[in-house]
């Protein structure tokens, strides 16, 4: 059904287009056949009692550069794409140009980058034009997301602390960014069991870390958090390997507060991070990774 329609919308394209170009011909055509309608050479036409539209050909310079234009629109159909799905002569598409453009500007980097490479992340995260470089790959291809300071917002990981939900090493850095990550925590409500259940799991889990709750509710839901542990770990510190986040700090990536945890154990969450390897080069990544890693403590560690 929607090869029909892909190509249904093609042919209504590429017809509208080649009818325009011809219907360009023949306005011409008539216009140029027009035939006096009085004797002095007027259409007729009088305004403001004197002012006389004339029946006057076209120029004859203006009538072959009107051709002229129809031709040219004509092949330039025929070499590039235009006409619905046809991809044209030449085989020229924008995605193709941008590739070429993309190539032949990693090549052009790559006398710059090859003198990072290899480089062990804490002597490269000290380095400040590798740093320059990666303070500009980070603000064109992650501010978006996690800020221009790297501290991210609702929903998107602070970047400059020691919270890492999938560990903060530069090789586990640099395969986020050249993977991407999709983080799931599935709605447990059911497992948990009545609403009472999940609030008291919830006040439960807001214990771990030290932040304000109920404290009989806590103790009451200590006995559910059996489901969580499973991802969470026992004692809640959460489990890198799976991107399980720890529940012992003060760090809430999606909400703070009883009702923020109760709707994350009744509805569950699923989060993004989009693969950047189709935008950036491992050269680039090698270098963005390195500068993510030095935003964070690990760079003040490594200097001690």
């Amino acid at each position: 059904m929607s090869d029909f329609f892909h190509d249904g919308w093609s042919i209504f394209v590429a017809a509208g287009t080649i009818l325009g170009l011809v219907f360009c011909i023949f306005l011409l055509f008539i216009a140029s056949r027009r035939k006096v309608m009085a004797d002095d050479n007027s259409t007729g036409h009088v305004w403001d009692e004197d002012l006389i539209e004339l029946n006057n050909p076209l120029p004859r310079w203006w009538a072959i550069l009107f051709v002229l234009t129809v031709v040219f629109a004509g092949i330039y159909l025929a070499m590039y794409p235009g006409l619905g799905s046809k991809p044209g002569s030449l085989g020229w598409t924008s995605e193709g140009q941008y590739r070429q453009e993309q190539e032949a500007a990693n090549k052009a980097m790559a006398t710059l980058f090859a003198k990072f490479q290899g480089k062990p992340v804490e002597v490269l995260a000290q380095d400040p034009v590798a740093m320059g470089i990666g303070e500009r790959l980070f603000a064109n291809n992650c501010a978006g997301c996690h800020g221009s300071d790297g501290k991210g917002s609702k929903g998107f990981p602070n970047l400059t602390d020691t919270d890492w939900i999938y560990g903060g090493s530069h090789e586990t850095i640099t395969q986020t960014i050249t993977n991407g990550r999709i983080g799931m925590m599935p709605p447990m409500a059911a497992a948990v069991g009545t609403p009472e259940d999940v609030r008291n799991l919830a006040n439960y889990v807001l214990s771990l870390s030290g932040s304000a709750h109920n404290a009989i509710a806590a103790q009451m839901g200590r006995t559910k958090f059996g489901v969580c542990a499973a991802c969470h770990g026992a004692d809640g510190k959460g489990n890198q390997a799976i991107g399980a986040p720890n529940l012992t700090d003060k760090v809430w990536l999606h909400g703070w507060g009883e009702e923020a945890v109760i709707s994350m154990i009744n509805n569950g969450k699923t989060n993004v991070m989009p693969a950047q390897s189709t935008r950036l080069s491992p050269e680039q990544i090698h270098i963005v990774g390195a500068y993510v890693w030095g935003m964070s403590s690990n760079v003040a560690a490594a200097a001690k």
